[in-house]
C-alpha cells in the first residue's frame, strides 16, 4: 500500500481499460452524461481530497507492480470520526490475499494512525468476491442501501458493512491472521 501518485495514471488506465469486463459491473457511473476515463484528472482529484484531509487515496502493489486502488473517502473527524473505504484488484491478482491483506492494513491505518473510529465499506449484494472480504475480516453488517450509488448504467443497492475501533483493539490485520475473526451472518443476494 501506498499512496497514489500522478505518475501512475498511465499504469491505473492500462489496469482499468485491459480488464474492462472484469471491472464494469463495479464501477461507478454518471448518471447524467458519459464516464470520464481521464484517470490524471481523477489521481490528482483524490490528491487534492487527500491535501484537504478529506480522503487518502491508495494504490494496491504487489511485488513492485501496481495491481488495484483502494480509496479512502468521505473522512469525517471530530464527533463522526468515520470513513468510507472502496477498492479493486486486477483479475490475475484476485484471490491471492492481496485485497483483504489491503483492506486490514488501511483499516489499521485509519483507526490506530489517523484516529478515525469507524470505518465503512458498502458492497453491491451481487459482488460475492468482495463479500467475501468483509466477511473474512468480520466485519459488521449493518443493513442495505438502497438504490445507493449509481454503477454500470442504474442505482444499485449496497449492503454495510462496518467496523469500529473499540471492536478491534488489536487490529483487525492481527485478529484476522489469528483466526479470531467472528463469525457474520448477512443477507445473501444471488448473483
Amino acid at each position: 500500500m501506498r499512496l497514489v501518485r500522478v505518475r501512475d495514471a498511465k499504469k491505473l488506465e492500462r489496469l482499468i481499460l485491459g480488464n474492462r469486463e472484469w471491472l464494469r459491473p463495479w464501477e461507478a457511473t454518471n448518471p447524467h452524461g458519459p464516464n470520464s476515463f481521464d484517470i490524471k484528472a481523477q489521481v490528482r482529484g483524490l490528491l487534492k481530497q487527500f491535501k484537504d484531509d478529506q480522503g487518502y487515496p491508495f494504490v494496491i502493489e504487489y511485488r513492485g507492480e501496481i495491481v488495484g486502488q483502494l480509496n479512502v473517502a468521505n473522512v469525517l473527524f471530530g464527533s463522526v470520526s468515520s470513513a468510507l473505504l472502496g477498492y479493486w484488484i486486477a483479475p490475475n491478482f484476485a484471490g491471492k490475499e492481496i485485497t483483504p491483506t489491503a483492506v486490514a492494513l488501511t483499516i489499521d491505518y485509519l483507526l490506530n494512525i489517523v484516529g478515525l473510529h469507524r470505518v465503512e465499506i458498502d458492497i453491491r449484494p451481487e459482488n460475492s468476491a468482495s463479500l467475501r472480504i468483509v466477511e473474512k475480516l468480520g466485519l459488521r453488517y449493518e443493513g442495505l442501501k438502497e438504490r445507493y450509488i449509481h454503477i454500470n448504467g442504474d442505482w444499485r443497492d449496497h449492503y454495510i458493512f462496518a467496523i469500529t475501533q473499540e471492536e478491534v483493539p488489536s487490529g483487525i490485520l492481527n485478529r484476522w491472521k489469528q483466526n479470531r475473526v467472528p463469525s457474520m451472518q448477512f443477507p445473501r443476494k444471488n448473483s
